[in-house]
């Protein structure tokens, strides 16, 4: 049975299509206003902020080893900085104001010039007052191809996202200091986009292998993922290649910030419409339409072989000292107090500045890094969720592995998603010298008091 897709004012279909940046990375990255047709059609197109005039912003792709040269450009009324979320990068190239760089303001600029040393799925987005500026459009996809590419038919790049659109007039709704969101889950939108779109189409032919590059680039939104029409393996996770692909025989979960290459085989016949599916409460709802046609395509007939994996440092977790990070705070479980600086505040105190949130009894990044590790040195973080929402927990300029609860190691992450109540542990070689960011994606918590760092010497 096919499923049910969503509705938000009306039905609609386009045509899926990001940008290709050519080979040549080295040109400028315009931060600039447009308009989109974020809505269905029939109805006003949104006005975004862009990198290059669209959302996404255009899809940089380099072959792994390469190096991207990106002018940021500040056309918007506001400051802003480029984070290229996921690759291990120089500390001076993270783009976290108030860390490692300056905020970037109206009609200023700035040089950014560093390495990819990993072939995956990643993405650039704003960390300047991200909650606003990511919701209003600034992101896009930076995709490092490996040496030799995978077999597959088409190549997909699907940023996922939802939007917070004024149902009369598709405005965004500009509401980003809302105590509710602030204090709950996050910012939720109303209408869910795939590359910008509503209810996007992508023509495949029957049979034919595809490589999906999902990309969850939504504020607080943890998708539930599943394929209609579809077989699937999860062959990455976050840029990372699995050691060995997971078949996709349900859905699956897919944090803020967090990434997964899946390859899929087109099982439906010619005539019938596959899909990607976002599992919710009431059902589940398209993302993309794969409108399937016939075709001589011979791929998916050979078996799936795990991506060639990157150059990732060995991790002995045996003697790796343990640091526990405790999230509290939020709707329902409410801050007593906890520290702004060197004051102690109480939780009403906190509230009135618009922080609901903490980490290790900070609601805001303290002075003190979270970690100071030696270069080359492991650690192993367990963070511990004493909240009543889930939190997306991301360091900056690092991978790490999971640790599973049989004490084994699990995949290499760069955001992991810890759910309310629960404690997940992760261990982490510190391999790359810098002040690098801790917080948590869903970018209303971090903005109202998760955030942290560390530090490698």
């Amino acid at each position: 049975m096919m499923l049910s897709r969503r509705r938000f004012l009306q039905t609609s279909t386009a045509l899926l299509l990001l940008p290709k940046a050519a080979q040549a990375v080295g040109t400028d990255l315009v931060a600039q206003e447009a308009m989109q047709q974020i809505a269905p059609d029939g109805y006003p197109a949104t006005h975004v902020w862009t990198y290059g005039g669209g959302v996404p912003g255009v899809e940089i792709r380099l072959p792994q080893g390469k190096r991207v040269n990106r002018t940021l450009v500040n056309n918007l009324p506001q400051p802003t900085a480029v984070h290229w979320h996921g690759i291990r990068i120089d500390n001076v190239m993270d783009g976290v104001p108030g860390l490692t760089q300056d905020a970037v303001g109206p009609g200023q600029s700035f040089e950014y010039d560093f390495a990819v040393p990993d072939a995956g799925t990643y993405w650039y987005h704003s960390h300047n007052r991200s909650v606003e500026q990511v919701a209003r459009g600034l992101y896009g996809p930076l995709i490092v191809e490996e040496a030799s590419p995978p077999d597959v038919g088409q190549d997909l790049t699907l940023m996922l996202d939802d939007w917070r659109l004024d149902p009369e007039t598709a405005h965004i709704v500009d509401d980003f200091d809302n105590g509710h969101d602030l204090s709950h889950a996050g910012r939720l939108g109303n209408l869910v986009s795939v590359n910008g779109r509503f209810d996007p189409a992508h023509p495949v032919r029957s049979g034919e292998r595809l490589r999906l590059r999902l990309i969850n680039a939504s504020n607080a939104r943890v998708f539930d993922v599943a394929l209609d029409g579809l077989t699937g393996w999860i062959v990455a996770l976050d840029g990372m290649p699995l050691a060995e692909p997971l078949i996709v025989s349900d859905s699956f979960p897919l944090a803020p910030a967090q990434r997964a290459d899946l390859f899929v085989d087109v099982t439906s016949a010619s005539g019938e419409v596959a899909s990607l599916v976002s599992v919710e409460r009431d059902g589940g709802f398209g993302l993309v339409r794969f409108p399937i046609s016939a075709g001589s395509a011979t791929m998916g007939k050979q078996g799936i072989e795990p991506l060639p994996a990157n150059s990732m440092p060995d991790v002995q977790i045996d003697a790796a000292p343990l640091h526990r990070m405790v999230m509290l705070g939020g709707a329902m479980r409410w801050l007593e107090n906890a520290r702004l600086g060197d004051t102690e505040l109480t939780g009403r105190e906190l509230a009135q500045l618009g922080r609901f949130w903490a980490l290790n009894g900070y609601a805001e990044r303290p002075e003190d890094p979270f970690l100071d590790a030696r270069l080359g040195q492991t650690h192993r973080i367990e963070f511990v969720n004493e909240t009543a929402f889930p939190h997306a927990m991301h360091l900056h300029g690092h991978h790490f592995r999971l640790v599973l609860p049989d004490g084994s190691l699990g995949p290499w992450r760069d955001t992991v998603l810890v759910e309310r109540g629960q404690a997940r542990q992760i261990v982490l070689v510190a391999d790359n010298p810098g002040d690098w960011l801790l917080h948590c994606h869903m970018l209303g918590h971090a903005a109202s008091g998760m955030m942290s760092w560390f530090r490698v010497t």
